[in-house]
């Protein structure tokens, strides 16, 4: 299902831990790497002499260790040196290797100012039409010595009905089988909107059991397409769990993903790029938007052609 995976590397900790993951999932798919870091035109614009050196120096030496890593796993893996707008260089090696995903950090080397997701991040998940995989920063503890990328065991695939949710299960599911790991199925019903912003009373008892009935539908509906994805193997069925959850914030289905990864242990959230809503599609659907900035773990989202 993955046949070349392009990791964008600049140096960084959250690129860093992005090329781990990405070898991980490499090694797991027999793929082979793509180790891509893009010298920012602007930046080469106002530097010369030694310090343009510099600059390409530290990208070969960024690259070289992206090489080695992939080596290091027995992956195969190829070195792309750009210049230009870092996100756009990013989208169009991808397509050049006819890539089957992109692995970035969720913020890189370009400050403060991209805490909370990235400017590269967000230019790779507008552009892709191919799945990316945001890595949040470094991990907590080092990796252990000859670990390329941590286990997943735990992987979360929330889901509304829409066409994108059920494009994103096809993905958790071969994701589940490679990696062994259970899949639980969720749907957030958001109370909040159902109830209307300016509502105080809130709404009825029998409509929240109604929305939750509908939410049990959809999420049976997501398990049946994970199944029919992957179906039985010598390893048995998938293992499958599934959760309607309640949720009143202002934040609604994200915050109600957010609690579920923490209270669940969830290591992985695969989700669509668009959902129902037809608010905040700039770039992302809003909740999978939200979702990127709050959760801590990695977040494989599931992009749509334009």
């Amino acid at each position: 299902m993955y046949s070349n995976v392009v990791v964008a590397v600049d140096g960084s900790d959250e690129a860093t831990n992005a090329a781990r993951h990405g070898v991980g999932f490499a090694r797991r798919f027999d793929a082979t790497v793509h180790a891509v870091h893009v010298l920012d035109r602007q930046t080469l614009r106002v530097v010369t002499g030694a310090a343009d050196d510099r600059l390409r120096r530290r990208a070969e030496t960024v690259l070289a260790d992206a090489e080695a890593l992939a080596s290091a796993h027995g992956v195969a893996a190829e070195t792309v040196l750009e210049e230009g707008v870092p996100a756009r260089a990013v989208v169009d090696v991808a397509a050049e290797v006819d890539a089957d995903l992109v692995v970035v950090g969720r913020c890189g080397s370009r400050g403060v100012a991209d805490r909370l997701l990235g400017s590269v991040a967000e230019g790779v998940l507008a552009g892709s039409d191919v799945p990316v995989l945001v890595v949040p920063g470094a991990e907590p503890t080092p990796a252990p010595a000859g670990d390329a990328a941590p286990d997943y065991d735990r992987l979360l695939l929330p889901t509304d009905g829409s066409d994108h949710a059920l494009a994103a299960a096809a993905h958790a599911a071969a994701l589940a089988r490679r990696v062994g790991a259970p899949t639980h199925v969720l749907n957030v019903v958001d109370i909040q909107a159902a109830g209307g912003l300016f509502n105080a009373g809130g709404i009825g008892q029998s409509l929240v059991e109604r929305l939750e009935a509908e939410g049990q539908t959809v999420v049976d509906e997501t398990a049946a397409a994970v199944r029919e994805a992957a179906p039985e193997s010598a390893d048995g069925p998938l293992d499958l769990a599934s959760a309607v959850v309640r949720e009143s914030s202002f934040d609604g289905p994200a915050a109600g993903i957010e609690t579920y990864v923490a209270d669940h242990g969830v290591d992985l959230v695969v989700i669509g790029s668009h959902g129902r809503s037809t608010l905040e599609r700039t770039l992302l659907g809003s909740v999978a938007s939200r979702v990127l900035r709050t959760v801590d773990v990695p977040v494989f989202v599931v992009t749509q052609p334009s």
